[in-house]
Parts: C-alpha cells; sequence; structure tokens
C-alpha cells in the first residue's frame, strides 16, 4: 500500500493528531494508521487550558481551583487557567470519527523497522514484509534516548478511580500536590486527587525517582495516603488501576531520525522533562503538523519546549537528584512567589525569558547555582 502519511503507533499522540487533521481541513491524503492493537489504551491526561477549551463536551472535569499541601495547605486560585481531565476513551472515539472523515486506512501489524529511502519510507513488520511505503512516516512509538542524561528520573505512580457511597469529596477544588507523603531517600513522592463528582474521584501516588516500586509497594503507599485524607481504604468502591511510568530525564531525544520519519509522544520531546507533563506538547504539535499540510508544507512540528526550558529542567533535576534543593520546598517557593498563571504557562513552556528570570529568582538560589554550575561542568566532560 502506497500512502501519503503513515501514523506508525496508535496513541494519545496520533490520536489528536487525526483529529487535528479532521479540523484544519486535510483532504486527498491518502492516511494510514499502523498498530498492533495489543496495548492498555486506558488513560489519564491532565492539562492547562483557558476559559473554554474544543476538548470541552469530552472533559471528565475541570477546577479553577487547586489545593496545594506542601505541608500547609495553600489554595491556589487558578481563573482564567483551568486545569482540565480527560481520560483516553473519548479521545479515542473523536479520533475514529475524524479517522472515518478523513478515508484513514486502518493497519493492524507490528511496525519493526522503519526505513527512510530517500523519496518514500518503507515499514516493514517482524518477518520483514512491506506493510506500507509512505512519503512521510509519524512515528509515536517509544523509543530511547540519543545518549543516557546526566540525570534520568522516572514518574511512576498507581492511581484508583474510586466510588465513595457517601458524598466525600468536592468537585470543585483538585488537590495538585500534597507532599504529606512519606519521601522516599532518593527523590519526591506526592499524593493528589481528582474528584469528578461528591462520590467519585480518581485518587493517585506519585513518585519523582530513579527506579520503580514493587506491586505491593504502590498498594501500600495508595493506602496509606487514602488513609491520611480520612477515608477508609475498604469503604470505597475502586472502578479502575491506573498505573504507568514517565520519562524524567535530560537526555536528548532523536526528534527527527531520518528526513522523511518524525517522532511524536514522549519520543518526539513532548514530555516535560521536571513534570512528566505531555498532554498539551501533543496537542500544539498535532496542530502545528496539520496547519503545515492544510497549506501544503512538511508535516514537521516545531520542538515541543524552548532549549532554555529544557535546560532549566535539567538543572532542577540535578538539584533534587544531589539533594541539593527538596522538590517539595522547590515546588511550594515556584508557586507561592509567582502569580499561578506565570507558573502553569512555565509548565507549559509558553512564559517569556523575563519572565523566566523571576521564576528562577523565586527558587532557592544558592544550591541551584551549584546545580546549574554542575550541570555546566557535566556538559563540558
Amino acid at each position: 500500500m502506497d500512502v501519503d502519511l503513515a501514523l506508525v503507533g496508535n496513541g494519545g499522540a496520533a490520536s489528536l493528531l487525526l483529529d487535528a487533521l479532521a479540523r484544519h481541513g486535510i483532504r486527498d491524503l491518502r492516511i494510514a494508521t499502523i498498530d498492533p492493537g495489543d496495548g492498555d489504551r486506558h488513560r489519564t491526561w491532565a492539562f492547562w487550558t483557558g476559559a473554554t477549551d474544543d476538548l470541552d463536551p469530552v472533559l471528565e472535569a475541570s477546577w479553577t481551583a487547586v489545593d496545594l499541601y506542601a505541608p500547609q495547605r495553600r489554595t491556589l486560585e487558578l481563573g482564567p487557567t483551568r486545569y482540565a481531565m480527560v481520560r483516553s476513551a473519548p479521545v479515542f472515539a473523536r479520533a475514529e470519527q475524524a479517522a472515518d472523515r478523513l478515508g484513514v486506512k486502518r493497519i493492524i501489524a507490528r511496525a519493526a523497522e522503519v526505513l527512510d529511502e530517500g523519496t518514500a519510507v518503507t515499514v516493514r513488520d517482524p518477518h520483514g514484509d512491506v506493510i506500507v511505503r509512505a512519503e512521510w512516516v509519524l512515528d509515536s512509538r517509544p523509543a530511547k534516548p540519543a545518549r543516557p542524561g546526566r540525570t534520568s528520573w522516572l514518574q511512576h505512580f498507581r492511581g484508583w478511580w474510586v466510588r465513595s457511597a457517601e458524598p466525600v469529596f468536592d468537585p470543585r477544588s483538585a488537590v495538585l500536590m500534597d507532599f504529606r507523603t512519606p519521601q522516599p531517600p532518593r527523590g519526591v513522592s506526592f499524593g493528589y486527587v481528582l474528584p469528578t463528582g461528591a462520590h467519585t474521584a480518581l485518587i493517585e501516588y506519585t513518585e519523582f525517582s530513579p527506579q520503580r516500586l514493587e506491586d505491593a509497594a504502590y498498594v501500600e503507599a495508595l493506602s496509606a495516603y487514602t488513609r491520611g485524607l480520612g477515608l477508609d481504604p475498604d469503604k470505597l468502591l475502586v472502578e479502575q488501576v491506573e498505573d504507568g511510568a514517565i520519562p524524567m530525564t535530560d537526555a536528548p531525544f532523536t526528534l527527527r531520525p531520518s528526513p522523511r520519519v518524525v517522532r511524536l509522544g514522549t519520543a518526539g520531546g513532548a514530555t516535560r522533562p521536571s513534570t512528566g507533563y505531555t498532554f498539551s506538547a501533543m496537542r500544539r504539535q498535532a496542530d502545528q503538523i496539520a496547519a503545515a499540510l492544510a497549506r501544503g508544507g512538511d508535516p514537521v512540528p516545531n520542538p515541543a519546549y524552548p532549549r532554555r526550558h529544557l535546560w532549566m529542567d535539567a538543572v532542577a533535576l540535578r538539584a533534587w537528584d544531589r539533594g541539593l534543593v527538596p522538590a517539595p520546598a522547590f515546588f511550594e517557593r515556584l508557586f507561592m512567589r509567582n502569580s499561578p498563571s506565570r507558573v502553569l504557562r512555565f509548565l507549559d513552556g509558553r512564559t517569556s525569558p523575563t519572565e523566566e528570570v523571576a521564576l528562577m529568582a523565586s527558587t532557592p538560589l544558592l544550591p541551584m547555582t551549584r546545580a546549574a554550575a554542575g550541570d555546566l561542568l557535566a556538559r563540558f566532560r
């Protein structure tokens, strides 16, 4: 099969791109998706957005205020910004509808080789058989960094979608970061609560650290955090469990391994190294690709984050990893000494250099300076 555009992988990045292509009115483009269809497609994404959003019809919930515990409770009023949550099922459903309108060819297969031959890209299965030949390939499969990072952590988590017989949740406000959890020897842990109603919520335990925990440790930590909220885990109905790990590293990813192959998602640099946020960057890149194709250009998005932001992320990761700055104190100072809108725009990669100077000045200066100097020396080495 010969196509103009092949999407290898059919997760969040590819789904957002299909939706963007349909919204930008792409016509007469031969598109194929290639995915084995055997992955876990149950995901929840949280992101920052404005007063209105194209995803409003399918949002699970959104909040104009969030609580931060470090360890005292501080409520952050976000308006007009919102913290929003969407589950993967409606995002995938929108992508399926978009694929129907676009006439996408859905191929169930495992791509083993993506070979750029100059004028076209050949995608082969594990047996060496050709699956498709495409003018462009957009590859959202996980990929290793181009080289090891100076700091390589994971954001790993376990979450429970729970239902309570009693109205124990406040749907007007979410708990964004709750650092009252026991802190690991190397890393940081926190809980958060995203209520979707008085009886329902996502309760999650998260760690930023070099490696994952054993399964029983997540259950224990999540149970302890739930009890710390004044809730009895035995009286909550766990309707679904979410589990995952997201890379937090200053290691560089090869965003464009060859002229006609472009990576999307985490492999395409969409994951923010210091926070793990990915969804907003995937949306931006999807819109950029769709807009480029609509005007007859190449489907190549801009880098997800400015290089200066990636440098600041590398310094922050180094400071946390070497124990120079406790992450709870770092985030508390960041939120308490800046307006919420400035911090949120920074986390989203949308602040100006002037704002970033103010943000850096609000963090512990001496240890962060030591981390910056250490990062610079490591780069020279």
